[in-house]
């Protein structure tokens, strides 16, 4: 919460969006969470430096947010702060169980604190000394806490993942966070701040406020209205998205967490990589920061989702850029579907041709495209759909419907095509909503009609 959002967050965001809209287009009942994580002393120190309260400074950036997210077309069921006080009252009861049951300790921690992370860092967590992700030295700190003993956790965690009870995915990171319990196991960590006011008081003791991390992954229950006891309704999740740099403690802290509660653990953690810009990492410094509101008003709602979710495999990194987008809104969009679009009605209607097609007719489409969506290879279920697009594009090119002139012959050519591209729209739902609705809506009369231009060449 410390800036407006990038386009980081924006790629977690629509992935869990089209997610989420998939399941909901199969009948299934879902629950999509997403939110601001608002508390500890990195946001404190930006409010300062910027004149303000921290209540205040994050209400702008939150304001920032729901705005993108309004943008880009985000079906969230909740939007949860961190600063909401059901949220806060629950934290506070949530952390008093953990005490009461003698889990969370008075004590003293010592060690290398980076204010980027919020975290506490081991030497070898370092790189010539500094912070690998924020690029800072880490400040010595030596203060009164209240400690949570995630020691006790480790092994049966472990257990759990190694049983794919709680399903690390992609595999490499699995690997990853296996080894990492292996070598290191899990260590008591400070769970409370003497120092820092920015953050929810401790019930027993309101000179601590809860540990940042502490704080922000009860979200993940109190975004369903949980008041700190039992279990809600649609809990555990089936899958959490998130960032790679994130991960570890997604895997470490929040498990031990939910075990030290009697609360199930998610069912699986998806971890996505990164995107460079043009072969470098984004950085305000270098100027190459892409925003959602960009991608928006340069191609559209939908194609910036299609663009964000075709640039990789999920899961992986990717390298993107401005000229690689345009390439690909041309390609894909303008000259690909567009055009297949375009083409097909524009004949349909110039010729008065009749069309008689059903939703849904192409089973081996719909089995390969559910196939990639629950593996959430977002990249390949889009794949599919447009290999169909190619080839109802060949299949044009070769039948030269443009020179038939009996009006029977030229149903025979082009019904099927038209069948293709509401097959294709149907299941394009979940990417590209607005657009979807537009193809499924001129495909579904018997007199199809041309209409505007979907993707205008850039």
């Amino acid at each position: 919460m410390n800036a407006q959002p990038h386009i980081g967050h924006t790629y977690t965001t629509v992935a869990a969006d089209v997610l989420a809209r998939h399941h909901r287009l199969i009948g299934e009942e879902v629950f999509f969470l997403t939110g601001t994580d608002e508390h500890g002393a990195k946001i404190a120190q930006k409010a300062s430096a910027a004149g303000k309260e921290p209540k205040a400074f994050v209400d702008e950036i939150v304001a920032m947010y729901q705005v993108a997210w309004a943008e880009l077309n985000i079906s969230h069921d909740k939007f949860i702060r961190t600063t909401d006080e059901n949220h806060k009252l629950a934290v506070q009861k949530a952390l008093k169980r953990m005490y009461d049951q003698g889990d969370i300790c008075l004590d003293k921690y010592e060690g290398l604190y980076c204010t980027g992370c919020e975290q506490f860092k081991n030497e070898k967590d370092l790189v010539d000394g500094l912070c690998p992700d924020h690029k800072t030295k880490p400040e010595p700190m030596s203060e009164e806490t209240y400690i949570f003993k995630m020691s006790k956790y480790s092994d049966e965690i472990l257990q759990k993942i190694e049983s794919d009870e709680l399903l690390i995915s992609p595999i490499e990171r699995k690997n990853e966070i296996v080894s990492f319990y292996k070598r290191e196991g899990l260590n008591d960590i400070s769970f409370s701040r003497k120092n820092v006011k920015w953050g929810i008081p401790l019930l027993w003791d309101e000179s601590h406020t809860a540990y940042v991390w502490s704080d922000a992954f009860l979200n993940y229950l109190t975004g369903l209205d949980w008041d700190g006891t039992g279990c809600p309704a649609m809990f555990p999740p089936e899958v959490q998205f998130m960032s790679k740099d994130i991960f570890r403690i997604h895997a470490t802290i929040w498990p031990a967490m939910l075990l030290s509660l009697g609360l199930p653990l998610p069912k699986q953690l998806f971890v996505h990589g990164f995107f460079l810009v043009d072969g470098q990492k984004m950085s305000k410094s270098i100027g190459n920061v892409i925003a959602p509101g960009e991608l928006v008003a340069k191609y559209g709602v939908d194609a910036t989702r299609y663009l964000l979710m075709s640039a990789t495999t999920f899961g992986r990194d990717g390298d993107i850029g401005w000229e690689k987008f345009d390439d690909k809104f041309n390609a894909d969009l303008a000259n690909g579907l567009g055009n297949l679009v375009a083409r097909v009605s524009n004949m349909l209607e110039k010729n008065e041709v009749e069309v008689e097609i059903v939703v849904n007719s192409d089973q081996e489409l719909i089995a390969k495209f559910n196939a990639s969506m629950e593996s959430y290879l977002f990249n390949d279920a889009l794949a599919v759909l447009w290999d169909k697009v190619r080839a109802s594009d060949e299949y044009i090119s070769q039948t030269t419907p443009w020179k038939i002139k009996e009006k029977d012959e030229l149903k025979k050519v082009l019904e099927p095509v038209a069948q293709n591209i509401l097959n294709i729209a149907e299941l394009l739902q979940s990417f590209m909503p607005e657009t979807a609705a537009k193809i499924i809506t001129q495909f579904s009369q018997k007199q199809i009609k041309k209409s505007e231009a979907l993707f205008p060449r850039i």
